[in-house]
């Protein structure tokens, strides 16, 4: 795979000597934590400002992941990139790609993924702390977006498979609220239909909490109305009541 730059960073990249793979691979950064090496490899995640602009840039060292497609392995970053390409594709919002990039440097294979960071952003868990303390209407307008972004991506065939509060992101611009998704690595394909909904949808809303049962029935028509499930109100509500009831006999 050739490298991947976006159209819209490569004139800022280029004029402080980060549009390639070398560059981006030997820049003096910023850690944000320590590195992950539970895959062999390691994997580790940089901050970089630019002129008053965020990124983030994971990199990657025979950190690998394994598929039917990819059985011998390939770096996590490159499914990762995919996937953003693949909402991209389908104008669900989430993580804009700047860089994308592999290496085999002897026995190493090096990857590197850089995203925009999402400043003036703030994920859906954070607002949950002051939560009764927001206006019935702009509680609703937040419940309403969010149901609406996770309609569109399960109505787009997709799940997020890992959909926690710390996962959406919400901005306000103008008055009209934002979502979009991060962590998209456990995406799928909706195989199994409504059933694969119902395991974004029990673990999105078991996690909002602080939710009444009045914000969950929003939530859950706004969803119905937009990802054009079918089936009432009342047949999802019971199968998310069932997919809870499996859930804490698990535990």
């Amino acid at each position: 795979m050739r490298d991947y730059l976006s159209e819209d960073d490569s004139a800022l990249l280029e004029k402080h000597g980060l549009a390639h793979f070398d560059a981006l691979w030997e820049a003096q950064l910023h850690a944000v934590d320590e590195p992950n090496t539970e895959h062999g490899g390691w994997s580790e995640v940089f901050r970089l400002e630019l002129e008053g602009r965020g990124f983030f840039i994971k990199r990657q060292s025979n950190y690998f992941t394994r598929s039917l497609a990819h059985p011998l392995g390939e770096p996590t970053v490159a499914r990762e990139f995919r996937t953003i390409m693949r909402y991209q594709e389908l104008a669900i919002p989430s993580l804009h790609a700047v860089f994308f990039g592999e290496r085999r440097v002897g026995g190493e294979r090096r990857a590197i993924l850089v995203t925009r960071a999402l400043d003036g952003w703030t994920a859906l868990e954070n607002f949950m702390a002051d939560w009764q303390g927001r206006d019935a209407e702009q509680q609703r307008d937040i419940i309403s977006v969010c149901a609406r972004l996770v309609g569109r991506l399960h109505a787009s065939g997709l799940r997020h498979g890992c959909l926690y509060p710390k996962h959406l992101f919400l901005r306000e611009q103008e008055g009209r609220w934002e979502a979009c998704l991060i962590d998209l690595e456990k995406t799928r394909r909706l195989w199994f239909g409504w059933r694969d909904q119902i395991r974004d949808l029990e673990t999105f809303l078991r996690k909002v909490s602080i939710w009444d049962r009045e914000g969950q029935h929003g939530f859950l028509s706004q969803y119905l109305q937009t990802s054009r499930s079918p089936g009432s109100m009342q047949t999802w509500l019971e199968r998310l009541g069932r997919r809870r009831a499996y859930k804490e006999q698990r535990h």
